[in-house]
This record gives structure tokens, C-alpha cells and sequence, in this order.
């Protein structure tokens, strides 16, 4: 199942309800982020005042291009909100983050934000994380060798991620992802924390797509335009 367009765009649309005037904006990448930068670059051009940072080079030149201020996020400050998509979206509202690559950048700016909201289709909504694809890990270049190494060790099968072109894909901090994924999807958030905290402690390793109790609200756009909208308990 896959989300239609306006989908999407119904829950981009619920997350730009909560941007006030004069908000600093963290951007997210991928569909679901177009479509939020897309609706906010309307906004900005019927009066509203924001400034942004942006999650990925591709983002930030959308955002750019349709008119929106980017800045570099020491610039930036703390900000008040990040809009962005996701993989996967956990009953707890835990996330898989990162098959399009910028997870290293999203988790920062995530951080550097006093809310995080998540704006996917009803497909990205998992009983389990790693229930529909692999785990991406952000390594080191010249850890490749040794983390492929340690994660076969682990038991994960893993699987170098390449560019359209058959080469290695290189993230925007310069660096290669390894899709990492385990036999089954993990039994509950305890197992999946458990395989971040052991992925973490291989040298090269930068960071991994597992995003736990980051996403302060998840709005979920279904194909007839509905709307659903899930908040983390504290």
C-alpha cells in the first residue's frame, strides 16, 4: 500500500497549522518534507515570516528555491519545530528513520528542536520497528571493512548502500551507509534499543535510523484526505 499525494498532503497540511509567525523551522527531507517546505514556502509568500534549517542539501535548496530563509543551524539557534517524514512509526511513536540517507543531520536538528513532528502515510505505521525494510547505519569510510565485519558477527545481514550509478552512497557529511538488517523485525522497543546501543559501540560508527522519543506528534494522512494525529505519551 502506498500513500497517494494528498495524503501527504493533508498531513503536511496539519503541521503547518502549527507554525506561528516568527518560527524557527527545522526541514526534514524526503516526500513528506517536500510537501511540508512546499506548504510553508505558500505560507511565507501570503505574509508569514519563518526562518529555516534544513536536514539535507536537497532541502534546503527546495527551500531556497521556493523563496523560504535557510540558515545554518549554529545561526539558527534552538528551534522551535522540525517537520519531517519517516520509514517506519512504532505504536510508541518510535522511528526508523534514514532510507533516504540524512538521518545523521535529521537526529541533530531534531535535537536542537523543542518539538519534532512526523508527517508519513498509513504504510509507514509498523507493529514493530524493522517490520519493512533494514536498519541504516552511517559509517565511517574507513570502517567499511571492520563494521561489515562486526555486524555479520552480530548476526545482521548487511548491505552497502549504493547511488543510482552502482557506486558507494555518500551522505551529505561525506560519509557510507550499511543497511543493516536483523533475522526478524525486533520483538519490541527494548530489542531494538538494545541493537542501536550495540551498533554504537563499533568504531566507525557515526549513528543508526533507530529515532527513540524524539517524535512529539505523528499525523498520519490517509488516501481520502483524513487525517489522523498520534501524540507521544510523557
Amino acid at each position: 500500500m502506498t500513500a497517494t499525494v494528498s495524503g501527504i498532503e493533508a498531513a503536511a497540511r496539519s503541521a503547518l497549522a502549527l507554525i506561528e509567525n516568527g518560527a524557527r523551522v527545522g526541514l526534514g527531507t524526503g516526500r513528506a518534507a517536500s510537501a511540508f517546505i512546499a506548504g510553508l514556502a505558500e505560507r511565507a509568500r501570503a505574509g508569514l515570516s519563518v526562518t529555516c534549517a534544513a536536514t539535507s542539501e536537497a532541502s534546503a535548496r527546495q527551500a531556497r528555491a521556493a523563496g523560504l530563509e535557510v540558515v545554518a543551524l549554529d545561526e539558527a539557534g534552538e528551534l522551535d519545530i522540525t517537520v519531517d517524514g519517516a520509514d517506519e512509526v512504532a505504536p510508541t511513536l518510535d522511528l526508523v528513520k534514514g532510507r533516504g540517507g540524512a538521518f545523521v543531520r535529521e537526529r541533530i536538528v531534531a535535537a536542537a528542536s523543542r518539538r519534532q513532528v512526523i508527517v508519513v502515510g498509513p504504510e509507514k505505521l509498523v507493529p514493530v520497528l524493522g517490520a519493512t525494510g533494514p536498519i541504516p547505519v552511517e559509517i565511517i569510510p574507513m570502517s567499511l571493512a571492520l563494521a561489515t565485519r562486526r555486524l555479520i558477527a552480530i548476526g545482521m545481514r548487511v548491505t552497502p548502500r549504493v547511488d543510482e550509478s552502482g557506486r558507494h552512497f555518500v551522505s551529505d557529511n561525506g560519509n557510507l551507509v550499511l543497511d543493516v538488517a536483523p533475522a526478524t523485525p525486533f520483538a519490541d522497543a527494548n530489542a531494538a534499543r538494545a541493537f542501536d546501543a550495540t551498533v554504537r559501540l563499533i568504531p566507525g560508527v557515526i549513528d543508526t535510523g533507530l529515532f527513540f522519543g524524539t517524535a512529539a506528534i505523528v499525523f498520519v494522512g490517509h488516501p481520502d484526505g483524513r487525517v489522523d494525529t498520534r501524540r507521544r505519551a510523557d
